[in-house]
């Protein structure tokens, strides 16, 4: 029997809500197991804000630090927009934890039940059998993270730069990260770039061949340019297995894939990097794929299927649980599945709450 040991930063939002409905589906399949779960829970975003002047504080990360993992909700509303940009929730406290523990791959499936396959503006009839694909981001390089300069020309007009920039050593771990995904799945990998205009493309492409030929060469390796991606993957999103990109890109086309699959309410993702826990595993952020939807937070209607995959997401990559995983995941399955549906996936039907959701996952585990 084990201790899992965490942080919780829930966030704003809907945060709050969806993660007390994961925390409930967690702590039942850990006490069926005989595990105990150890957490505490954080302020970060606009609750860090009002509660200590800033989004992500330091105590905040210093319980992160001591954790084995952290179990991320959301950030950002109204409230904190008219902050400058550096102190907004969203840019002051995701891109510096990530930064933080050297977060820099994103893992992100795109799965979508055949049962609710109408969620989908595909529609059934373009996706009979549901969506099973992964997305995988590059998290810490590019545009993002490079130089950035705003300064006013001799005319005196205002101009403004970001640095996109790549080393062969960031494009090499995140490749690593692909391939090995894939090699659990279907053993199909699409490199996404643009390297017909990006001179960091033109690396990242030629990087990538070079070391899927030397590491995985049982591995079929394609390449697509991101505009052709982004029509491809709303054309026919299961000619993807694993397809892996850049940062802005894959900000980009996970969101575009979100969408493809139905809902954000129902997506998770894990970031994970070179820092090891305590238990020698990978240490991750985990969060679901969508934002903390002000406009039904407080109403007991948000879906928090999102938030419980990616705490089984957890189990799986931080703790060594993969066959807890799979019951926590089996289970929001059979509960979707079975008709408890929440309005973002009921499509005209029967809406379930928050509590009721969550009430089916437990029930099915």
């Amino acid at each position: 029997m084990a201790t899992f040991k965490f942080s919780v930063l829930a966030g704003d939002g809907i945060g709050p809500e969806v993660m007390k409905a994961a925390l409930e589906v967690l702590k039942t399949a850990c006490e069926r197991e005989g595990h105990t779960l150890e957490y505490g829970e954080h302020a970060v975003g606009g609750a860090g804000i009002d509660k200590f002047g800033k989004a992500l504080p330091e105590s905040t990360v210093e319980a992160c630090r001591s954790s084995d993992a952290i179990l991320f909700g959301s950030v950002g509303g109204p409230k904190w927009e008219k902050l400058p940009p550096n102190e907004q929730p969203e840019r002051a406290a995701l891109l510096p934890l990530r930064k933080i523990f050297k977060l820099f791959a994103n893992i992100r499936p795109g799965l979508l039940y055949p049962e609710i396959a109408e969620a989908s503006p595909l529609k059934n009839a373009r996706i009979p059998n549901g969506i099973d694909i992964v997305c995988i981001r590059e998290l810490t390089g590019g545009i993002y993270f490079g130089d950035k300069k705003t300064w006013t020309l001799e005319n005196g007009e205002t101009a403004a730069m970001d640095v996109m920039q790549y080393r062969v050593s960031e494009i090499e771990r995140i490749a690593e990260v692909a391939g090995k995904t894939a090699m659990a799945r279907g053993k199909k990998v699409c490199s996404i770039d643009k390297a017909n205009v990006i001179e960091t493309s033109v690396l990242w492409r030629k990087t990538v061949t070079e070391y899927f030929k030397k590491h995985f060469p049982e591995i079929e390796l394609t390449h697509l340019y991101v505009d052709n991606a982004a029509m491809q993957l709303v054309r026919d999103p299961n000619q993807f297995d694993v397809f892996f990109t850049e940062n802005m890109f894959g900000d980009i086309l996970s969101d575009e894939m979100a969408v493809v699959c139905g809902s954000l309410g129902t997506l998770c993702s894990a970031s994970l990097g070179e820092i090891k826990n305590s238990l020698g595993l990978k240490f991750g952020l985990y969060e679901p794929a969508g934002g903390s939807a002000p406009d039904i937070a407080g109403k007991g209607i948000a879906n928090p299927c999102a938030q419980i995959l990616s705490a089984a997401m957890m189990m799986r990559y931080s703790f060594g649980q993969d066959c807890l995983a799979k019951k926590i995941e089996n289970a929001v399955r059979a509960a979707v599945c079975g008709g408890v549906r929440t309005a973002d996936i009921a499509f005209g039907g029967k809406t379930a709450s928050t509590e009721e959701m969550k009430n089916a996952v437990i029930e099915n585990l």
